[in-house]
């Protein structure tokens, strides 16, 4: 039988179960300091254990750890971690350095389902969801990788990477919960952003859970027969349910919502579309990331020219609109928004 991944017992749970094997409480507390404070991937590390626990815990659990296979890094030094699971399979999280801030851009699914057209991993089989604690390994390995490399604390944290975060709606908030836990990173739940491609109802369902994380919502098109043509997830989660998810989600949580729009040439970069966007904003609070688009296999758009950008932002401007664009990093290592394909094919080169 395999053994049992014992990141998935809560601290009850293990003191429950130190309980049934005769040993004191308080051993549960230090086990659970060790794999979620400190990191811990090996029982042999937790050094205050008696070595006889440490035997009896090697022989029943596992943990089942997130290692990094390979790292590649930009000349914008942006690095991009593709991170072995413990059943072989790949995904890729992306340490972003910028000015003040190191941002981990992290994955909640192997694969994705979503097949958004302007998205490398959208191409892609969903193969499984992550648990928390590959999810949690992922920020604890970026973490260390922006301290090794650029001596710099991890600060920002954004579920940006494959996979669709509110189709795996359990663990990513067990993920964020050990990640903010003072028993964990004791990271503040608003250097967090989750993003979602619209699933409306679970939307709601965060407002309902009154999460203190910041939402965005990948938009790239204030018209659903555009954003139908991007994002086939649109045809049962239209711009007016999630208009309506996100205005319950403000109003449960007090945090309004940020709308990522991908500028695609001759597609959602006229003035019209522009005006479509300030319409749902004003419907909608919420500010606007403007994000360049980052060529993929196979893709089918193209990045819109500069001056219909600019064009495209002053319109927002003058309208109120809270707007920032975004530039893309990591493009030469395929780390960029969108670009995250895992061209080791979801699993290790050993097994192929």
């Amino acid at each position: 039988m395999p053994k049992k991944d014992i990141r998935a017992l809560s601290l009850p749970q293990l003191t429950q179960l130190f309980e049934e094997i005769s040993e004191p409480a308080f051993r549960a507390k230090q086990v659970y300091d060790w794999l979620w404070a400190k990191g811990v991937v090996e029982f042999s590390q937790m050094s205050n254990l008696s070595k006889k626990l440490r035997d009896y815990l090697e022989e029943n659990f596992a943990i089942n750890a997130v290692q990094i296979h390979e790292l590649q890094v930009s000349s914008d030094r942006t690095i991009k971690c593709a991170m072995r699971l413990h059943d072989n399979y790949v995904v890729e999280s992306v340490l972003i350095p910028h000015q003040e801030r190191m941002t981990a851009c992290i994955s909640s699914q192997v694969g994705c389902s979503l097949t958004c057209k302007f998205c490398a991993t959208g191409k892609l089989k969903r193969m499984r969801n992550l648990n928390a604690d590959e999810i949690f390994d992922q920020v604890v390995l970026v973490k260390n990788t922006a301290n090794d490399r650029y001596e710099a604390p991890l600060t920002n944290i954004v579920y940006m990477g494959m996979g669709e975060p509110l189709l795996n709606y359990a663990e990513v908030l067990k993920s964020v919960e050990k990640i903010t836990s003072p028993t964990g990173l004791g990271m503040s739940p608003k250097r967090i952003t989750v993003s979602t491609a619209g699933v409306a109802k679970m939307i709601m369902k965060l407002g309902d859970d009154k999460v203190k994380f910041n939402l965005a919502l990948s938009l790239h098109a204030a018209n659903d027969e555009k954003r139908n043509k991007l994002m086939p997830i649109n045809e049962t989660n239209t711009l007016e349910n999630l208009a309506e998810a996100l205005l319950y989600f403000t109003e449960k949580t007090g945090s309004r919502p940020t709308f990522e729009y991908i500028v695609f040439k001759d597609f959602n970069d006229s003035l019209q579309d522009a005006q479509e966007l300030v319409d749902y904003c004003k419907r909608v609070k919420s500010k606007v990331n403007i994000i360049e688009y980052n060529s993929i296999d196979g893709g089918e758009f193209q990045q819109t020219s500069t001056s219909r950008l600019l064009a495209f932002t002053k319109h927002l401007d003058s309208h109120g609109i809270i707007c920032n664009v975004r530039h893309s990093r990591g493009k030469d290592i395929d780390a960029a928004c969108g670009q995250l394909a895992n061209k080791n094919k979801l699993i290790s080169p050993e097994l192929k």
